[in-house]
């Protein structure tokens, strides 16, 4: 398949998919972009978001709360912090993320407490965008 490109996406868990894909569209940390076979090798970092797979397959939606996405020729990994089918997900999930998260911020360093406020803003939108 020439228009498609290997994508996989793994956790220090478990590894969530592994299949050829037209295009992901990821949420980059430096805004949201997609990756389609012949993209440019890049790297990036990711914000909370969703992170959308579509393929042959069928489409493929999963809440990711950050990592790392390397685009390189005919293939795509991404290394996730935390990634969930959003078929899986639930309500007290994103709520057991984000009061995590508010922890953290709670206990941040001043010169880090934005980017932990922002983490925290981050999965409260993750949670609207996935439906809860």
């Amino acid at each position: 398949m020439a228009d498609t490109l290997q994508f996989d996406l793994v956790t220090p868990e478990r590894r969530l998919a592994s299949v050829p894909v037209t295009e992901v569209q990821i949420p980059g940390a430096e805004g949201d972009m997609t990756v389609m076979a012949g993209h440019a090798p890049t790297i990036t970092t990711l914000r909370p978001g969703i992170l959308r797979a579509i393929g042959p397959q069928g489409h493929m939606t999963f809440a990711v709360t950050g990592g790392f996405a390397e685009a390189s020729g005919p293939s795509l990994s991404v290394l996730a912090e935390q990634a969930i089918p959003v078929d899986e997900a639930n309500a007290t999930i994103f709520d057991e993320l984000v009061a995590e998260a508010r922890s953290l911020s709670e206990v941040a360093l001043p010169e880090d407490r934005a980017m932990a406020d922002k983490k925290v803003a981050d999965l409260i939108a993750l949670r609207a965008a996935a439906g809860y």
